[in-house]
């Protein structure tokens, strides 16, 4: 007769033996050096990020193969504050939630395009996050609706 302590040792050490998460060392010390950074998104090769600089917000896009920052024309405003940021796995869109002119609004940027979409709620709402699912064709975002936090699911073609 086996005792349940006896089935559960093999499996607490096949546990131990597993590979151990490791950090990115030499990644990490590159975006610490870009300064205080929020709101990470990460998708296949791509890594998203508020990064504050100056004392600004921006939105900074990490090609992880490469380790190196991507440029973004025409995604960002000095006058806007981005306040979540997503990416699709190909590295081609990036959903932000920003405030601009006091009020907080979605939008949807095409890297291939540099061409910035607003991304209208209905019903209206304020959007407070944002996640792109990795093929970029769907959005979920935390929207805040008469005090009561709900999700909506958008269709992006």
């Amino acid at each position: 007769m086996l005792r349940a302590g006896t089935l559960a040792l093999p499996l607490l050490l096949a546990g131990c033996l597993a590979p151990m998460p490791r950090p990115l060392v030499g990644l990490n010390r590159r975006l610490e050096a870009a300064g205080p950074a929020a709101a990470p998104s990460l998708a296949g090769d791509w890594l998203a990020l508020i990064v504050s600089r100056d004392g600004r917000d921006r939105i900074e896009l990490v090609d992880l193969n490469r380790q190196q920052p991507v440029p973004l024309p025409g995604l960002e405003r000095p006058d806007a504050q981005p306040l979540s940021v997503a990416v699709d796995a190909r590295g081609e869109r990036l959903a932000v939630v920003r405030q601009l002119e006091g009020r907080t609004e979605l939008v949807l940027y095409r890297r291939n395009l540099m061409a910035l979409q607003p991304v209208v709620l209905q019903p209206p709402g304020v959007p407070r996050r944002v996640a792109l699912r990795a093929d970029g064709r769907e959005l979920a975002v935390e929207v805040s609706r008469e005090g009561q936090g709900q999700v909506d699911l958008i269709d992006v073609p």
